[in-house]
């Protein structure tokens, strides 16, 4: 998913109490369910890294000025943008939530 996916999702952003026995129906254990969301989490912040170096990489001046400092408007706002999107973890949680992680038990 993209960032703008992510951002038309509705995601709330803050932390919310969480049933947790909600958690272990579909896993059976919820220890495993932590580790699915973990490791879908760390894809997830990559993911986004990635999206965010390569829309910045448009706004990197072609000369550099040690002796100039000035502030790049478009810069701050994709950095504003990518800081008011939910975080990983909570992206996790919402695809967990919705059926939307494939996973596969190596004990199965």
């Amino acid at each position: 998913m993209k960032s703008a996916e992510y951002n038309k999702a509705k995601i709330n952003p803050f932390a919310v109490t969480r049933d947790l026995r909600n958690f272990d129906k579909e896993t059976g254990n919820l220890y495993k369910t932590v580790a699915i969301l973990s490791k879908r989490s760390n894809q997830i912040a990559i993911d986004l890294k990635e999206e965010f170096t390569e829309r910045a990489q448009e706004f990197i001046p072609a000369t550099d000025n040690l002796d100039e400092i000035y502030e790049n408007k478009e810069q701050i706002e994709l950095a504003r943008y990518f800081e008011l999107l939910p975080k990983p973890t909570l992206l996790a949680i919402h695809e967990f939530e919705n059926d939307q992680i494939f996973y596969r038990d190596p004990e199965k």
